[in-house]
């Protein structure tokens, strides 16, 4: 399913396959890929000597990419790292295993530089950083600006710049503060940066309990709740000229806060204890705004991480599924024992190259409220519950089982003695008679002649004169045993004593007998 090929540099177009998905082709010992929304994508192979890439390979300059033949999409594009050589304990096998990062990771082999920026646009400030990087780096490095869909309240960033790694300093200045998601995407030969606030769509592939979900784990983690904020605002320099102080007074909130330096949240407190800890806002230098800061920080904190993850049985390689599990998609995840119905977000995919079916995902963490996170902890004792009483109702089936198997096991025991005291052959003699009864009598019954309708004038099953008599019968009324019509009283008293019998199918009868003398195992 997976193509890898290794490339000696970006001039090379025609690259060195080392793993092909087809029975003949090239294979490693082992790969997998890590696929991220926020961060570096990563991989791990190992060759060994009698792969094409052996010998080939250089640390930051070999460049790599593994490509889905059945998708046609790149799963992975980027340059090799470390390399680390294995001999297996019997000195008979020797492997290469190497480290890989994605083209992403090209931002952090520049560095800024000093600058103050204002008055300008988040896409503007991110076209700045990336200006810089451009301007020391390889063209197969360089980066143009894509799409820009983060912006702040404002839409105007006031920054500065130090000398920190590209993309450490876009993570500082940028995604810490504002949020939202780095994409690399590659047109023609150029690499382009988009800044999303959202990434991924609404998959129509739901990941279903007992359908495609192979397995789940659930961890909430309630440790990172602040329940007492100290928020700072930018640092006060000191009027002392000597001063050498490492650590610098901090603008704080205590002339607006009747004397307090933080702020608390009780219910958080009720549940949590006494957490605090200081968050630290250095563009901020008015107590009044930093306070206002510090609260909508509170409010919007959640009591608990919900962090999942699961592994996915991909459907779509079987054509079951529309749609493969794809990095940042969102898809319906159904899993009533852990009381979960609603769609969350792939953040993490590891891929094994060797074995394709082989997928770890990690779901988008969901941060809880006080009250979702008591909610979730009352449904973990409710759901305990409801096992329990499951686990209590299939004993109570399996004993109603048993006794039904008992009765059965005492039926059979019934029908054998039945079959051991019958006349079996008696029996068959019997229906062998009767058929041959019946038999003469269709015989008979097929020498009967066929007669037409009689009628006034052309005689039938009877003459014309006995057709005028029979008609002339419906003139007499229905005789009962107290009143004369068709025929008189003692005849008709004497045909009510005639009963007819249900005719006997004397073949279902022999079916039966045969049945009988071949009992069917139970």
């Amino acid at each position: 399913m997976y193509r890898v090929v290794i490339y000696d540099g970006p001039n090379d177009n025609t690259g060195t396959i080392i793993h092909s998905p087809y029975v003949n082709g090239q294979k490693l010992s082992s790969g997998s890929i890590t696929q991220v929304v926020e961060g570096i994508d990563s991989m791990n192979f190992v060759i060994n000597p009698k792969n094409a890439g052996w010998g080939k390979i250089k640390p930051l300059t070999t460049l790599i990419k593994v490509t889905n033949v059945k998708t046609g999409s790149v799963e992975f594009e980027g340059r090799v790292l470390k390399p680390k050589e294995v001999m297996s304990s019997s000195g008979s096998i020797f492997t290469k295993q190497y480290t890989c990062e994605s083209e992403l990771a090209y931002l952090l082999d520049s560095s800024q530089r000093h600058g103050e920026y204002h008055n300008m646009t988040v896409a503007q400030f991110l076209q700045i950083i990336l200006d810089n990087h451009n301007a020391k780096m390889e063209p197969y490095k360089r980066f143009k600006l894509g799409n820009v869909t983060v912006t702040n309240s404002t839409d105007n960033v006031y920054r500065y710049l130090g000398y920190e790694n590209t993309y450490d300093t876009i993570k500082d200045k940028l995604l810490d503060r504002l949020g939202g998601y780095l994409v690399v995407r590659r047109e023609s030969n150029d690499l382009y940066l988009d800044y999303l606030a959202e990434v991924g769509k609404l998959s129509t592939t739901t990941i279903k309990f007992r359908r495609n979900m192979k397995d789940m784990s659930r961890e909430i983690d309630p440790t990172e709740v602040i329940t007492r904020l100290v928020p700072l605002g930018a640092q006060i320099e000191s009027e002392d000229e000597t001063a050498t102080d490492a650590s610098k007074a901090r603008v704080d909130i205590k002339s607006v806060n009747n004397g307090l330096d933080y702020i608390e949240d009780p219910q958080l407190i009720a549940e949590f204890g006494f957490i605090e800890k200081s968050m630290y806002f250095d563009d901020i230098n008015q107590p009044n705004i930093l306070k206002t800061r510090g609260q909508q920080f509170m409010d919007s904190q959640k009591a608990s991480r919900n962090g999942f993850e699961l592994t996915p049985l991909d459907l779509s390689l079987n054509d079951l599924d529309a749609e493969s599990i794809v990095r940042g998609d969102w898809y319906l995840v159904d899993n009533p024992v852990f009381a979960i119905n609603e769609p969350l977000q792939v953040i993490k995919k590891d891929l094994n190259i060797i074995n394709p079916l082989d997928i770890k995902t990690t779901i988008g963490e969901k941060f809880k409220t006080l009250a979702q996170y008591q909610v979730e902890a009352n449904k973990g004792m409710q759901r305990y519950g409801e096992l329990q009483r499951s686990i209590n109702n299939q004993v109570q089936t399996i004993g109603a089982l048993k006794t039904q198997i008992n009765n059965v096991n005492t039926a059979v025991d019934v029908i054998n003695v039945q079959i051991d005291e019958a006349d079996i052959p008696g029996l068959k003699q019997s229906v062998d008679d009767l058929n041959v009864i019946v038999d003469t009598l269709n015989q008979s019954i097929g020498d009967i002649p066929v007669y037409g309708p009689v009628t006034y004038t052309e005689p039938g099953i009877m003459i014309p004169e006995d057709k005028i008599k029979l008609d002339e019968l419906e003139n007499y009324t229905e005789a009962t045993q107290t009143k004369s019509g068709l025929f008189s009283m003692s005849d008709k008293s004497k045909l009510d004593l005639i009963t007819v019998e249900t005719p006997i199918d004397l073949n279902d009868l022999l079916t039966r007998i045969e049945a009988l003398e071949t009992p069917t195992e139970i």
